[in-house]
């Protein structure tokens, strides 16, 4: 699968990383298919923001909500590892299901990779996607 995002939404998600190189960005990936039509960011509400991230759920109920409205669908989300690789991590794989979403995950460094969660590969949940920007 080949994902889409614009050029200026992935700067915005790669902006907040590398203004944050202590703790995990996260926010949620809006649109239809696997084309990125817009963001949201969110709080990251974990108990240990510097190793894990949890998505406010106030936002995500919110972003589901505009949805049913007419908004653009919640096909994933982001995050950033901030000592790490763009790449799932077994902590990552322990919160992932194997229903498709969209893992964009970045780092301070500007490093990104898109990965689908497919119940299989890496880690036993994850599957390289295609990143394409415009």
């Amino acid at each position: 699968m080949m994902a889409r995002i614009s050029r200026a939404l992935l700067a915005r998600i790669v902006d907040d990383a590398a203004a944050s190189p202590d703790r995990e960005i996260c926010g949620l990936l809006l649109g239809e298919g696997g084309t990125v039509r817009d963001i949201l960011p969110a709080a990251n509400v974990a108990d240990d923001p510097a190793r894990r991230f949890e998505i406010d759920p106030a936002v995500l109920l919110g972003a589901h909500r505009a949805a049913r409205r007419g908004g653009w669908a919640v096909i994933g989300h982001y995050h950033s590892h901030p000592g790490g690789e763009a790449r799932p991590s077994p902590c990552d794989a322990r919160s992932a299901h194997g229903d498709g979403a969209l893992w964009l995950i970045c780092t301070p460094k500007g490093e990104r990779a898109m990965w689908i969660a497919a119940g299989e590969g890496l880690h036993g949940q994850f599957l390289p996607a295609g990143l394409a920007w415009d």
